[in-house]
């Protein structure tokens, strides 16, 4: 047989950059070996082999030579495995002597060692080179193969073992296996680390290299039963020491305290809890904090909501609509957004506890997430009703501005018509009127009596609106019913001089001989149709507001309705212009002077053209702003219909994907990372959806500006489309947020994928309504269809986990909770208090300078900051109690 020697385990690149060599690369190269290297592995090979094959009583003294006949070969192979090698053959000739080598190392075969282009001939007939080459095999497969520090390579295993434990060390600094080495700081720094008491290491010299080796050399033999391996002077005269016999010597040390990396092995256990609850403790703190600043902000908004003082002022009470607009629009979705997040964190984080066996998470008093529940429902009631508020306080005041405005434009027609009526009717102009001048004064104020009755109206409706407006409340109420008081007072008091100027009239009119007919019909017929243009010029200047384009084409109707009497207006406008014609035709026929007075009116024929011109002006005016009215009716109309068709596809939308995310829990299928990716992928969807939802916002503002209140093309409001989508963000990050907690219970708990999916399958089978839950009756039927034998005492037991808040339903998470329950492998404070005795050397209490030792720094003083004083009388001053803080871990008692 020919062997080449090639272990399995190649192991990795060094940590300074050298590339690691598997053996027969190194052995190809060592056939060229330097003779300073050569006499290195011999001595350090030698020793080690001789270290222990001591135990079986013999030892070697030329590692060529005693090997050649395969006894001592085939002996350090059983003392070193502890295991029987085939017996050796007895004789002396050499095919007896390959025969041994040969069994020699098929025994190293079987563990695992190819052994190529090394034949048991070269061992026989004394090769150096193929004589230490197998002895560095046997080396790397029984002395350093099995380190392993963290996953990583025997080679590179040995070399971080030996950079933790010297990191510490002043001068130290252990990047390789050879030129870190030739000062001798870093074996003494690793026999101080363990065993301090035998090396003063402060006395140590940098500049003292052979010095720093023979001290190490000499303690280790004597103290550590390490025998001397290596040469002070060898290493550091020789420019590059050898690997193979620097690694051999220093991983007796790792070997020699292999008892200490028991409490290595404890110290991480310890990090790891200590880290669990560090990172635990950090989150109920964000939890507080978040929910602290959610219910401070509910706290102060809802008085501002509740504040339902109306402002006097249109402008006022629209800048609290814009607020409110603001408030819905920036405001409150990061809010909606905190308080969704909140509830996945105190979810995630129960989750965490829970799966590290830690109580639940207990919030501060008023910070449940129901108490945050409660607090948002209760903003949501008194944000309910108040953008309602707000527009009928909109509309009352318009309203209210509308009636002012034509309380004020009537008042003014009428306090115009009555200037100097009052002075007028106290007049006594009679008493020296001649029978003519008498007669003319009584049809006068005849004529005056038709104008003041044809008033009465204007009165009646000016009393009207000022009584509207004290019922709406108007902010100036008291000027309107001051004015109105003033306006029926006069009316009373005209009413009154009316009456005695008539009595008075009828008291000196005797029988008066000469009537003017002519003045009399023109005074008759011009009042009447004066006033009638009065009332159209009124009418035509009256200011009018609608809601909608039936009301617009309502007035429209009536103005055509009047311009079609404009005709017949105009036939006694030119009957009436015909009487003064034919007074100034009498006139001139008899020669009569005129005075040019009409004694019965003080309407003047040019009074009446100027008249009728402004009605004919008025009425092209009155077309053009109707014509706008339209236009702008049409525009709103337009906008409803723009906003209804949007919303007719978004309000459905909405409800379609909440449908969809109730299906999604329970429906889909593959590997939980594939339902988040697909849940994440839906999500993104959702969230670029929002452009649409921002844009119906804009056409909703636009609406309210043009104050469209009503909207008869679509059942969905603004308010609807908002808490839909509201509602949509927070189902869908709940589901996820499920998702993630069972990725969770699944990682810890050391659940495959394939059981994952079975508990998914049985799960869904048994959701009948397809809810993501399960009724008692289908749980207990689903645990029955798993094989549980359950009585009615074990049922109740098994609820009692699933639903603790006797919600009357199992959720797929409590489900998977209860399924993994009983082969959770989870830290337990016994472990816990086990990891810190062994760190304490088996006592009852651990001290400070020992948790500073062993642990990271951060998580020393996390542990002194929270342990308690040990109260035992065996204990030294400062000592720390390791058993309540490892208990209060898993809230077995209070830190």
């Amino acid at each position: 047989g020919v062997y080449r020697l090639q272990p399995e385990n190649r192991g990795a690149p060094e940590a300074t950059g050298h590339q690691y060599m598997s053996p027969e690369d190194e052995w190809d190269r060592d056939l060229l070996l330097d003779p300073a290297w050569e006499k290195q592995q011999r001595k350090t090979f030698t020793a080690w082999c001789n270290s222990h094959l001591r135990k079986a009583g013999t030892q070697i003294e030329n590692i060529e030579d005693d090997f050649r006949n395969g006894l001592k070969l085939m002996l350090l192979l059983e003392v070193i495995s502890g295991e029987r090698l085939p017996k050796p053959d007895k004789g002396k000739m050499r095919f007896h002597k390959i025969a041994n080598v040969n069994k020699a190392l098929d025994f190293i075969c079987s563990k695992g060692v190819k052994l190529v282009s090394i034949g048991a001939e070269e061992i026989v007939d004394g090769n150096t080179k193929m004589t230490l080459g197998m002895i560095w095999t046997i080396i790397l497969r029984f002395a350093i193969q099995d380190i392993s520090v963290e996953e990583t390579s025997a080679k590179e295993g040995l070399l971080l073992w030996c950079q933790r434990k010297t990191a510490p060390y002043r001068n130290v600094n252990v990047q390789n296996f050879h030129i870190s080495w030739k000062d001798g700081l870093a074996l003494c720094a690793l026999i101080h680390r363990h065993r301090p008491d035998l090396i003063d290491y402060s006395k140590l010299r940098k500049d003292d290299p052979i010095g720093n080796l023979n001290t190490a050399f000499e303690v280790a033999e004597k103290y550590l039963d390490i025998p001397k391996m290596l040469d002070a002077e060898d290493i550091v005269n020789t420019p590059k020491p050898d690997e193979k016999a620097i690694m051999t010597y220093v991983s007796c040390f790792y070997h020699a305290f292999a008892g200490a990396e028991q409490a290595e092995t404890a110290a991480n256990r310890i990090c790891k809890v200590l880290a669990v609850n560090q990172e635990n403790e950090k989150l109920m703190e964000e939890y507080e904090k978040l929910a602290s600043e959610l219910l401070e902000w509910i706290r102060k908004t809802i008085p501002w909501l509740e504040n339902r003082m109306a402002e006097q002022q249109m402008k006022a009470m629209q800048q609290k609509l814009e607020d409110f607009r603001d408030y819905r629009r920036i405001h409150k979705p990061p809010r909606v957004q905190e308080k969704c997040q909140l509830e996945i964190n105190f979810n995630t984080l129960q989750t965490k506890l829970r799966l590290s066996n830690r109580p639940a998470f207990m919030p501060s008093e008023g910070k449940m997430v129901s108490d945050i529940a409660n607090a948002w429902k209760g903003l949501e009631q008194v944000e309910k009703g108040y953008e309602e508020w707000l527009l009928t306080e909109i509309r009352r005041l318009e309203r209210l501005d509308h009636l002012a405005e034509k309380f004020k434009q009537k008042c003014s027609l009428h306090q115009s018509w009555t200037s100097g009526k009052e002075e007028l009717l106290s007049m006594k102009d009679y008493e020296s009127a001649s029978l003519m001048e008498i007669r003319a004064l009584m049809r006068k104020h005849e004529a005056f009596e038709s104008d003041l009755a044809a008033h009465q109206d204007r009165v009646e409706q000016i009393a009207a609106i000022a009584q509207e407006l004290n019922e709406l409340d108007y902010h100036d109420a008291s000027s309107v019913n001051a004015r109105c008081q003033g306006i029926c007072d006069q009316w009373d008091n005209l009413g009154t001089l009316t009456q005695k100027r008539r009595d008075s009239l009828e008291r000196v009119e005797k029988l008066w001989e000469t009537i003017d007919q002519l003045y009399l019909e023109f005074a008759k017929r011009a009042a009447p149709f004066n006033n009638w243009m009065d009332g159209a010029m009124e009418d035509l200047q009256d200011m009018f507001i609608v809601h909608s384009t039936e009301e617009i084409h309502s007035l429209i109707t009536a103005h055509d309705q009047f311009k079609a009497t404009l005709p017949e207006a105009d036939k006694e406008r030119m009957a009436t212009m015909g009487i003064q014609s034919e007074i100034v035709k009498i006139a001139q026929t008899y020669g009569i002077k005129l005075s040019g007075v009409n004694p019965y009116t003080n309407l003047s024929p040019q009074d009446i053209t100027n008249k009728w011109e402004a009605v004919k002006h008025l009425v092209p005016l009155r077309d053009q702003m109707l014509q706008e009215e339209v236009a702008r009716q049409q525009a709103n109309e337009r906008l409803r219909r723009q906003f209804a068709a949007q919303a007719n596809i978004i309000g459905p939308w909405i409800q379609t994907k909440m449908e969809e995310i109730g299906h999604v829990s329970v429906d889909i299928a593959g590997s939980l990372e594939e339902q988040m990716n697909n849940l994440k992928q839906y999500e993104q969807n959702i969230i670029n959806y929002k452009c649409n939802i921002d844009k119906l916002e804009g056409d909703h503002q636009l609406s309210q500006e043009s104050l469209i209140f009503d909207n008869k093309h679509t059942n969905y409001t603004m308010e609807h489309i908002r808490v839909g989508w509201e509602q949509l963000l927070t189902t869908i990050a709940r589901t996820i947020n499920e998702v993630e907690n069972q990725i969770l219970t699944r990682d810890a708990k050391g659940i495959s994928q394939e059981q994952l999916n079975e508990f998914r399958a049985s799960f869904n089978h048994f959701d009948r309504k397809r809810n993501g839950m399960m009724d008692p009756d289908d749980f207990r039927a689903c645990l029955i269809s798993m094989g549980y034998d359950l009585g009615e005492v074990e049922f109740a037991r098994i609820m009692t986990l699933v639903d603790s808040n006797n919600t009357g339903v199992v959720t797929f998470q409590a489900f998977i909770d209860f399924m993994t329950r009983e082969t959770a492998e989870t830290d337990t404070a016994d472990q816990v208090m086990a990891s810190f005795k062994i760190l304490a050397s088996d006592k009852a209490y651990i001290t400070v300078d020992e948790l500073r030792r062993e642990l990271p720094a951060e998580q020393a003083e996390y542990c002194i900051s929270r342990m308690t004083r040990y109260i035992g009388a065996d204990g030294p001053a400062g000592a720390l109690d390791y058993i309540s803080f490892s208990s209060a871990l898993y809230g077995e008692s209070d830190l």
